[in-house]
């Protein structure tokens, strides 16, 4: 009889609250035997043929969504336990967003919902086979470990001068107030900033290794408690949780995502220095 807790052989991962290749406290093992569509995204990619010349012109390439498929079986101690554990798969395969984890030397995550009907087949009255379809929007498989760096405003002499030209690069003496962002993926990730007042009229800018400068420029200042979040995925940009201030940020240079192995320099400026203003960088690692 497998043993609470013990890992089984072969693939491994967790869907929702359910753990696959491993046995669950009710000493129903769960075998993970197929993992389509976790290796890769499928290409979106288009092709004009050249009138009167050889070859075509091609379109940028993107990623699409990720559907992926899980199948493998379930050995139960008895035939409730097996009813309850597949019960557990069909909430597991969630209408929402649910997390799939895929514990590889690396772990990998990504945000999934139930994207076809989940299949269950009796073997006997204590085994059943199953395979469920879930589809992940972002195509990315991201770090298990979110990571995190906060940084105040700089208390420097010199800096950038403003309005700056681009590329532009930081010369200054004294506390930079700087923070660096580490991508160890294969694929670029975008970073969430967070700013807590009070500070004037903020700007983010990011630092990038060639030396160029992109730069987010919020034109009001924020009060004592006021939090102003820049989602560099969504491009939204709201304040206290949900009134949304897109319409004060200007975007230079681009949003400031994070490349393949690639370190970012981050710092928080302002016109008027205020030691409590405060930004934060979150970030996930992402492998295509």
């Amino acid at each position: 009889m497998p043993i609470p807790g013990a890992v089984l052989d072969g693939l491994s991962a967790t869907l929702g609250g359910v753990s696959l290749g491993a046995v669950d406290v009710d000493g129903v093992a769960w075998y993970l035997q197929t993992l389509d569509g976790w290796d890769s995204a499928e290409a979106r990619s288009e092709f004009t043929d050249r009138e009167g010349d050889h070859g075509a012109w091609a379109a940028p390439v993107y990623l699409g969504s990720r559907p992926i498929t899980l199948g493998g079986t379930i050995v139960a101690p008895s035939q409730p336990l097996l009813e309850q554990a597949m019960d557990q798969l069909l909430v597991a395969a969630g209408l929402t967003d649910t997390t799939l984890t895929v514990w590889e030397t690396i772990p990998k995550q990504a945000t999934v919902r139930r994207s076809g009907k989940p299949l269950t087949q009796y073997v006997t009255e204590r085994i059943a086979t199953f395979s469920v379809m879930v589809t992940a929007a972002d195509p990315r498989r991201y770090d298990v470990t979110l990571s995190s760096e906060s940084t105040g405003l700089p208390n420097l002499t010199g800096g950038l001068t403003f309005p700056a030209t681009f590329p532009v690069s930081f010369a200054t003496s004294g506390t930079p107030g700087q923070l660096t962002a580490v991508n160890s993926g294969s694929f670029e990730t975008r970073p969430l900033l967070t700013v807590a007042g009070p500070v004037v009229a903020p700007r983010v800018s990011a630092l990038y290794p060639d030396g160029s400068v992109r730069q987010l420029a919020y034109s009001q200042d924020l009060d004592t408690g006021e939090v102003l979040i820049i989602d560099t995925d969504a491009h939204t940009v709201v304040i206290n949780g949900g009134v949304s201030r897109r319409r004060f940020l200007t975007v230079s240079g681009g949003w400031p995502t994070i490349g393949p192995k690639q370190s970012v320099t981050y710092q928080l400026q302002s016109t008027a220095y205020n030691a409590s203003a405060l930004l934060t960088v979150q970030w996930r690692s992402a492998w295509m």
